[in-house]
């Protein structure tokens, strides 16, 4: 007879290469050039060819700088879409884009050369487009080390030649069905990059104005009473940009509201009747007693005095005058504000802004002509109170309009420029652009759902859209001037070649060659003249960012099924696209919309480089690795503002070495496993690991449900709870007996791994678009079924219905009834050993009796008695029919008593169980009956091996 077995040696402890430590910082770019050498991107779409069709059309960030954490936030959740889209059977391209023109760029590269107008145009333009592809390579890069699969070898650059025009072709098609006109109208204004702006390159920030009450005396005129009240009388104005105070040309009422004459210390004042409280609080006037009181709309026609200009301003009446400041009368100054410009086209008042690029007066009186209006401030409230018509002045803190670039305030000034017109039908049609767009709205799916109504309430209350910009950078507006008559040429057909010769030579096109050279030969004015001149003005870079849908997505790519942006969008990108996309195909570009917050650091303010509180993708990437960095995005509520700390970096890495290490316990008892020669079928199964898989099952079910709603925090907390509770802490410490001490051919530890690898096979593919760089590393040491891809990435999410065994429901419901009896059991396990009754789970003898207040329990812990040492883990299992003397009620199952024993008999050496029956095998005589069997299957298998 052969020598007995070494019994350690007959025990199946895991085995694994599978790293306990991650070592992502080093291991990922390992994995990164294993990927893009090996076309990891171009082999997921071959083996997505010709399933349904998934598009996420990247919006294009601008590359002038290290990215941010929010452009990672932003990049990686782009990344989960596409990923888990294609996991679920989808063609999901991914085509990164970047927005290459614009004021941006422009800064940093006048930053670079020391100030504007140093080079000429064209060569000013191919700088901007050297520094452009200097950081779109390093963005490239940057997005790569995410982990962020896509067509990176070929992204799309609003710079390129086919984008410039096509941009160039949506302006013309703007142009030809009548959307747009040039006109002279107020709008934002920066004076330190000479430019106007568009609102969604307007940020608020605080600021502080001079806050003064001017007194406009009354000249004449009114209706009824009113045209009696005498010239004593002065009207009150608030405001606080007296720079704009020589630029009035009317006082505007409501004529609703009930205003009043009020005798004063400075004089008889008419102002609203509930604003007189806020006069005396703010200009120090004791008494106010009432004259006589009027509606606004008597004052209509009313002239009253400039206060230093020799001009008499009407009175007159708008809906957009409140009470909620200054006097309930509102100093109207047509070319500076948009109530105030739509106030003088209704009365016929004179646009007046006469500044320059960089808001120095043009005209006016000596004291302030020459100056810029901010420096002109002081000078006109000085003025003002020389003149004896300023009856306050404070310091007034508020919100005010900056440039988002220069972060200087900016100021509302008339000017010439181009506009598409929101309340304009094109030619042929009935809805205009604005109505077009709101019903647009209401097909598209919003997540959240409040983005709907911030995208109607902004289209429904935007003003024209002002698409021309006074920079080089950019697409030029295609527009040219008959050099003899000044008349604008309207020959699309002729128009329309400028556009071949972007698409040959790009934009720069328009720099390098003449108009006689870009319009068709012999382009003729009807004044009979042939020479024309080009418009200097270049297009707003949100018309050509708006236009990447028209460029970017081909054939039934278009519309997109989402778009995934910040909330600064809904002014933005969003915005554009679907003005764009509704002007010239009249639908919206995508299906679905899904925003997500900004960053924070711990405290909830916002990072920025000036507070130092900036983490930047890059440096966590160096220090946790990117699947860290993605498990932080794949964690958090996205749709809200996010927090990120070291700290949270911190319990998020503990985190991840649960999940880990749940997969290293799998891996190892996996290590002999072959599923094509060992994996059990379902009714083969123990009822154990039936259970698990349909539990599996429903959370494979759960997950797809989520990523299919852009839920990914759902996904990740289920995938780690069900990790660290149910897996680790439950299911596979109950395995560990039979894994570990079962002959490795037994049919109840196959019965195991086989529920261990479908579980691990399942769950590494849910969490493979999180985190996939350790999805790709457990995939190459997972067992593989027949036909299995190489990368994790190129398989599909498991199929729930696949999964589940279809346990009966009351089976499921004895589970899950029994995972509460060992929770208790655990509990008392625990005070047992505080109480130094025994040492380990093992050393225990359990006692239990379930009485009526826990129907059934009684009777379903006898009938699976036999499983009850290996589901808690002791050596004994004792179910009393009664009562038992001394035992304690469970403190988390009311019914339940518990008693705690030491367990009878020997301690096995293989399998450290206690039983009576050590010692009774004469061969082995150190082991238990358990043991004892399963020596000798190991021993036959060995004979029959050798035979």
């Amino acid at each position: 007879m052969a020598e007995p077995l070494e019994l350690k040696k007959t025990l199946n402890l895991p085995k694994t290469d599978f790293p306990m430590k991650a070592g992502l910082p080093q291991n990922e770019p390992k994995q990164l050039d294993a990927w893009h050498g090996g076309n990891i991107y171009e082999r997921i779409l071959e083996a997505r060819k010709g399933k349904p069709l998934f598009v996420l059309h990247d919006g294009p960030p601008y590359p002038t700088g290290e990215i941010h954490l929010g452009t990672g936030l932003n990049k990686i959740l782009k990344d989960l879409v596409v990923k888990t889209k294609s996991m679920a059977g989808h063609y999901a391209p991914y085509v990164p884009g970047w927005d290459c023109h614009g004021l941006p760029i422009e800064t940093q590269v006048e930053k670079e050369l020391g100030g504007k107008g140093k080079v000429p145009p064209a060569e000013f333009r191919k700088l901007c487009r050297q520094f452009a592809l200097r950081y779109v390579e390093q963005h490239k890069k940057d997005f790569k080390r995410l982990g962020i699969f896509g067509r990176w070898n070929d992204p799309y650059l609003t710079m390129s030649h086919e984008y410039e025009a096509t941009i160039a072709g949506a302006f013309l098609d703007f142009m030809e069905k009548g959307y747009v006109y040039r006109g002279r109208k107020p709008v934002y204004w920066c004076l330190f990059d000479s430019t106007a702006l568009a609102e969604a390159e307007v940020e608020y920030e605080d600021h502080t104005s001079p806050s003064i009450w001017v007194k406009f005396g009354v000249v004449d005129g009114g209706k009824g009473d009113a045209a009696k009240i005498g010239k004593d009388v002065s009207a009150v104005i608030w405001t606080t940009t007296p720079w704009t105070i020589p630029h009035n040309r009317a006082l505007a009422f409501h004529a609703d509201f009930e205003y009043v004459i009020v005798e004063t210390e400075k004089g008889a004042l008419l102002l609203a009747a509930d604003r007189v409280a806020a006069l005396q609080a703010e200009c120090g006037i004791k008494e106010a007693r009432v004259r006589a009181t009027y509606k606004g709309r008597d004052f209509e026609g009313m002239k009253f005095q400039h206060p230093f200009l020799p001009i008499q301003v009407p009175g007159i009446l708008a809906d957009y005058v409140t009470l909620d400041q200054g006097s309930g009368i509102v100093h109207t100054a047509p070319g500076h504000g948009a109530d105030d410009f739509n106030s003088g086209q209704k009365y016929g008042l004179e646009i007046y802004a006469p500044l320059d690029d960089k808001g120095v007066y043009l005209e006016g009186l000596p004291e302030y002509k020459g100056k810029d209006v901010f420096t002109a401030n002081p000078i006109i409230v000085k003025l003002l109170g020389d003149r004896g018509a300023l009856l306050g002045n404070h310091e007034y803190k508020h919100s005010y309009p900056h440039c988002w670039r220069c972060h200087n305030p900016v100021i509302f000034r008339a000017t010439e420029q181009w506009f598409i017109k929101m309340d304009q039908a094109a030619h042929g049609k009935q809805k205009t652009l604005r109505q077009e767009a709101l019903e647009e709205i209401h097909g598209v799916k919003w997540f959240p759902a409040w983005g709907e109504d911030r995208m109607y309430e902004m289209i429904e209350k935007r003003p024209d859209w002002c698409v021309s910009r006074q920079r080089f950078w950019g697409v030029p507006i295609i527009v040219f001037y008959c050099d003899a008559c000044g008349t604008r040429l309207e020959d699309f057909k002729a128009l329309r070649n400028v556009v071949k010769w972007f698409e040959r030579e790009g934009a720069d096109a328009w720099y390098q060659h003449t108009p006689e050279e870009l319009l068709p030969a012999g382009t003729t004015c009807p004044c009979g003249a042939t020479k024309w001149r080009k418009e200097n003005d270049i297009l707003d870079v949100w018309f050509d960012s708006g236009s990447s849908n028209l460029s970017v997505l081909k054939g039934a790519e278009w519309p997109a099924d989402v778009y995934l942006e910040g909330p600064d969008q809904y002014r933005g990108w969003f915005h554009s696209s679907l003005l764009v996309a509704t002007g010239i195909r009249d639908a919206v570009p995508y299906r679905g919309v899904v925003t997500h917050g900004w960053t924070l650091d711990e405290q909830g303010r916002p990072m920025s480089k000036s507070l130092g509180n900036a983490l930047y993708p890059i440096e966590i990437t160096e220090k946790w690795g990117a699947d860290l960095l993605r498990l932080w995005v794949g964690s958090v509520e996205y749709q809200a503002d996010v927090k990120m700390s070291e700290r949270v970096m911190t319990q998020l890495s503990e985190a991840y070495r649960k999940i880990r290490n749940t997969f290293r316990f799998a891996l190892g008892n996996l290590g002999d496993f072959d599923p094509s020669r060992n994996a059990l079928a379902n009714e083969q199964l123990e009822e154990l690991d039936r259970w698990m898989l349909d539990r599996t099952a429903e959370l494979v079910k759960k997950c797809r449900e989520w990523y299919a709603n852009y839920e990914f925090h759902r996904v990740y907390h289920a995938i780690h709870d069900y990790c660290v509770v149910d897996l680790s802490a439950f299911y596979f410490d109950v395995l560990k007996d039979r894994l570990y001490t079962k002959a490795p051919r037994n049919k109840s530890r196959r019965s195991a791994q086989t529920a261990v690898w479908k579980i691990s096979s399942a769950l590494v593919r849910l969490a493979a678009p999180i985190l996939v760089f350790t999805a790709e590393e457990i995939w190459k040491y997972l067992p593989k079924a027949p036909g299995e891809t190489e990368s994790v990435h190129m398989t599909l999410f498991p199929e729930a219905v696949a999964l589940a065994c279809g346990i009966a429901k009351d089976a499921a419901g004895k589970w899950e009834r029994l995972a509460q009896v060992r929770s208790a059991v655990l509990v008392a396990l625990e005070q047992a050993r505080a109480a130094k009754i025994i040492g380990g789970g093992l050393e225990a003898k359990v006692h239990l009796h379930a009485g009526p207040e826990a129907p059934g329990l009684q009777k379903l812990l006898e009938e699976k008695q036999a499983v009850l040492p290996a589901l808690f883990i002791v050596s004994q299992v004792v179910i009393h029919p009664s009562a038992i003397a001394a035992s304690v009620p469970a403190e988390t199952l009311p019914g339940l008593t518990i008693k705690i024993e030491r367990a009878d008999g020997a301690k096995c050496e293989r399998c450290w169980n206690y039983s009576k029956h050590v010692g009774e095998n004469s061969r082995y005589p150190t082991v238990c009956e358990r043991c004892t069997e399963a020596l000798a299957e190991i021993e036959s298998t060995q004979a029959g091996a050798a035979s």
